[in-house]
């Protein structure tokens, strides 16, 4: 009788330190799952439409992103406008096409999105197993400006003091500085080179006498100007920024190179960042993965507890953004690109990292594991979606995400760049899971309709290449070899792009 019990309690033991251990709780945290869920119960409808609690972390001073006018966000005419440029994104740059748009309504499947692929993790108890509930990059992507067309772009003179004295408001004040008031010229004679742009030191670095990727940066402007008499500040070059700055290396420090004239250029790391945003907000990269919708309508049909009923606004389910979350960030370690068509606030982010814990959708209880917190299917008696449930739903748990991105910030002289620079936003979201019997993700439920709806990645290997691009080295203590700076010419001109080869080049010499 003794000799069985102590057989039963070694091996109760066994069996318990098999199993994964979590921290208890907060209470904080449990108390800001009760709120949302009792204000959910009460007006669902009103519970679902409400932006998520954001928090900021920015050391340095934040970029305040010019948000979309008043009229835009209250007619929703904002959405229109993202899904113009999310458009042009997945279709290479060319006008919509049917294709790349079906596959971007009907694909919810996150091993299309994760470098995990076919082999991602599916069930929630083996992601508690593998302890996956938090992750965090190891490789911070880096903070940066959209580079907004409004200003010039890339052919932008942040660091020169002159260009705020002048007060300008729209395109053409910018321009009329940096053109006509003082030209490139006048920064020559006086030795004052650091001051440029960066496209126009790009320009001297590569003898363009034409200043042709400084033309390009203001003609991204200057289309919208002449078509509606203005550029909205919204617009820029944020898809490139949020993709290169996880598939570039972090410029650290300030690098000095020589043009074939002899002249001495200053690339600080924002001159940097610009060229390699610049050179990753091609839209023609066909590998690029994509998952999720992309809603056209501005005002999408709901129910009575304010869940959109259009099948094409639903966008990513709660089980893909889940899984892909899980397995790109604490599986893969590697980032990807969160588009929040919903919330104007957030676009092409680069993610940085995920914390989250479940609660029992009935009670309103926060646990640190699956098990603990679903409840059966048939049990959820309050279940404010269950007309809208898989019918291979066995149980349900809840739950709440803090997701970590990295936001813009201004481009400034600093001589050093480092994750302390860059400028990280959390934000929550809630959100249940359907289980079958074995606890795998089935599906899901948003308890907001402002979540991320589209998400994308470059597949890690891929590179942003000019056709053609030089394959030799470039000794960066010399001048340019000469066949290097005429394919950049010729890339500047025709494509609007700086050099693949320059550009890495650069990045390669300055994060050393």
């Amino acid at each position: 009788m003794f000799q069985s019990k102590a057989n039963f309690c070694l091996s109760a033991i066994a069996f318990a330190l098999s199993l994964p251990t979590f921290a208890e709780v907060s209470q904080s945290e449990q108390q800001a799952i009760s709120d949302y869920l009792q204000r959910f119960q009460l007006n669902p409808k009103k519970t679902m439409d409400e932006i998520p609690v954001k928090t900021g972390i920015a050391p340095y001073a934040v970029k305040s992103v010019p948000k979309f006018s008043q009229q835009a966000i209250q007619s929703r005419s904002f959405v229109e406008s993202k899904n113009a440029v999310r458009s042009q994104l997945l279709n290479g740059g060319q006008k919509p096409g049917v294709l790349r748009d079906a596959i971007a309504r009907e694909n919810d499947d996150p091993a299309r999105l994760v470098d995990a692929g076919d082999w991602l993790i599916r069930n929630v108890n083996q992601m508690d197993r593998r302890h996956l509930t938090s992750a965090k990059l190891n490789k911070q992507p880096w903070s940066d400006t959209y580079w907004p067309f409004y200003n010039g772009s890339i052919s932008y003179r942040y660091g020169d003091p002159k260009v705020g004295s002048n007060n300008p408001k729209t395109w053409k004040d910018y321009w009329n500085y940096a053109n006509t008031l003082s030209p490139v010229s006048s920064y020559l004679s006086s030795l004052k080179t650091d001051l440029l742009s960066p496209a126009e030191k790009y320009d001297l670095l590569v003898n363009d006498g034409s200043f042709s990727l400084t033309r390009a940066g203001w003609q991204s402007g200057e289309e919208y100007v002449d078509s509606s008499g203005n550029v909205e500040g919204w617009m820029g070059i944020c898809q490139g920024w949020a993709a290169a700055a996880y598939m570039l290396p972090r410029p650290k420090h300030a690098v000095t190179v020589t043009s074939p004239t002899g002249q001495a250029i200053k690339f600080y790391p924002s001159d940097l960042k610009a060229l390699g945003t610049k050179l990753w907000a091609r839209t023609d990269r066909p590998s690029d993965r994509f998952i999720g919708g992309r809603c056209d309508i501005k005002d999408p049909a709901k129910d009575q507890n304010g869940r959109v009923t259009d099948r094409n606004c639903f966008d990513t389910n709660p089980g893909t953004w889940h899984q892909a979350v899980v397995n790109q960030i604490g599986v893969s370690k590697r980032s990807f690109v969160i588009d929040a068509t919903y919330d104007y606030e957030v676009w092409n982010q680069p993610v940085l990292g995920y914390s989250y814990t479940y609660f029992n959708p009935q009670t309103g209880r926060a646990y640190r594991t699956a098990r603990e917190a679903m409840i059966a299917r048939a049990n959820y008696s309050s279940d404010k979606f269950t007309t809208h449930r898989s019918n291979t739903a066995v149980n349900i748990v809840g739950v709440r995400m803090e997701l970590s991105y990295i936001r813009e910030t201004e481009p400034s002289h600093a001589e050093t760049d480092g994750p302390n620079n860059d400028a990280i936003m959390k934000v929550s979201y809630m959100y249940d899971l359907e289980l079958d019997a074995r606890g795998n993700i089935t599906g899901g439920e948003w308890y907001t309709n402002l979540h991320p709806d589209f998400l994308w990645t470059p597949p890690r290997t891929e590179r942003a290449i000019t056709s053609p691009n030089p394959t030799d080295r470039w000794n960066t203590r010399d001048p340019l070899p000469a066949h290097w700076t005429s394919l950049a010419v010729d890339a500047s001109r025709n494509r609007s792009q700086p050099l693949t080869a320059v550009v890495e080049q650069l990045f390669k010499l300055s994060s050393q």
